[in-house]
């Protein structure tokens, strides 16, 4: 490998996303080498000063730090698997799962790479600005050695040594947004029926949406501690609560499945001795297989 500075990076891979983390690199300034299996997809980028580079093994000579983004592991084994990886360091931004960053780690380790696993919790246009949040587990030292360079990036996010706890909180994350948005299409659904359009109803979903997150912190000791203690409303309240939005819901002709979810998980807690006490109750039907 050669010994330039942190300061030059390789991308691997030039999808919107590829090339949106290149762009953002170049930006702030980064000598940036690229690659991409079709190499049309790097003139914009080499108009704007980056190198193309002809092969992979001369990509990976370019930078301290190669970045990748493909469109699964395979890819990233199948790209890199003959290649010469002794001395550099991987950031694998390719969404997978937990294990496979596990074992990625230890591939890229066995080849005597230093390897960093990682998340991008935004989209194409937003890299390179703070709201683009990008998760990064592996060795807190490897990670330090170019968190400057990735600060390039947009809001940098150290998870921890566990190469898998990007991947997991990624997943978590779209947890979260998937259930907010289907919440908020299931309410907009059953104002739609008495004239009332998304537009009207989106204020009032954002305050309940920030409303409920205020309440996590709580929640969370709750978890943690085990003890789930009522403050605000025991379990079985929030289901005769459930049951009006479900016979709501198939009055007015909407569809009343995610409802229904949300009461077959309580009554299953419920039935398991916990009526009484608090919502958060329910993780312990969320941690089982």
């Amino acid at each position: 490998m050669t010994n330039e500075t942190e300061t030059s990076v390789t991308v691997l891979g030039l999808g919107l996303m590829g090339q949106a983390l290149a762009g953002a690199l170049l930006k702030a300034g980064h000598r940036t080498t690229v690659w991409n299996r079709t190499a049309a997809k790097a003139d914009q980028l080499v108009a704007e000063g980056a190198r193309l580079a002809p092969t992979i093994d001369d990509a990976l000579a370019a930078s301290a730090l190669t970045i990748i983004c493909l469109t699964d592991y395979s890819a990233m084994h199948d790209l890199l698997d003959t290649s010469e990886l002794d001395g550099t360091t991987l950031l694998n931004l390719t969404s997978g799962d937990s294990a496979q960053a596990r074992e990625a780690a230890r591939w890229a380790e066995q080849r005597g790479a230093r390897y960093l696993d990682g998340a991008i919790m935004a989209i194409p246009p937003a890299l390179g600005t703070a709201e683009a949040v990008i998760l990064h587990s592996g060795p807190q030292s490897d990670f330090e050695a170019h968190e400057s360079t990735l600060a390039a990036l947009g809001t940098v996010t150290y998870l921890g040594a566990d190469h898998g706890l990007a991947s997991l909180y990624d997943v978590a994350g779209l947890t979260m947004m998937w259930s907010v948005l289907n919440a908020w299409l299931q309410g907009a659904a059953m104002l739609k029926t008495a004239g009332i359009d998304a537009a009207t109803y989106a204020p009032f979903a954002k305050q309940m949406a920030a409303g409920v997150a205020e309440w996590l912190p709580r929640q969370a000791e709750q978890i943690d501690s085990g003890s789930f203690t009522t403050e605000v409303a025991a379990l079985e309240t929030h289901v005769r609560t459930m049951e009006h939005l479900i016979e709501e819901s198939e009055r007015l002709g909407v569809n009343a499945e995610l409802p229904r979810l949300f009461k077959a998980m309580a009554d299953r807690s419920i039935a398991a001795g916990h009526g009484g006490e608090q919502y958060p109750v329910l993780i312990k039907e969320f941690s089982k297989p």
